[in-house]
């Protein structure tokens, strides 16, 4: 099995930047692709971005080019490094893995709120 916990979620005015951390633990060696989801009030949830163990990057459309997506394998953990954040950022942040746990199984996180005031 594998656990993941975000971090850095929080209040941010319209046009400043925030980092989300995920570190894993567990059955670590098994982490193949990280990334993170997020779900709005009443929306489903939706694609952030994705990093995969050697590093190629995968962006939702709508946060091309305001997020960044790294990941640090030494440490068991991803980033999300957000800029230029509107309004319609504000949403839970999920953090997400695929593991070769036999078999290839997803797993979560709990989420951490981000909000962004106008």
């Amino acid at each position: 099995q594998v656990q993941l916990v975000e971090s850095g979620g929080g209040l941010v005015q319209a046009g400043g930047s925030l980092r989300l951390s995920c570190a894993a633990s567990g059955r670590i060696f098994s982490i193949k692709a990280m990334g993170w989801y997020r779900q709005a009030p009443g929306k489903q949830r939706e694609l952030v971005a994705v990093i995969s163990r050697s590093g190629g990057t995968n962006y939702g459309g709508s946060v091309k080019g305001r997020f960044t997506i790294s990941r640090d394998n030494a440490k068991n953990t991803v980033y999300l490094q957000m800029s230029s954040l509107n309004p319609e950022d504000t949403a839970v942040y999920y953090c997400q893995c695929t593991a070769d746990t036999g078999p290839i199984a997803a797993y979560w996180g709990q989420g951490t709120q981000v909000t962004v005031s106008s």
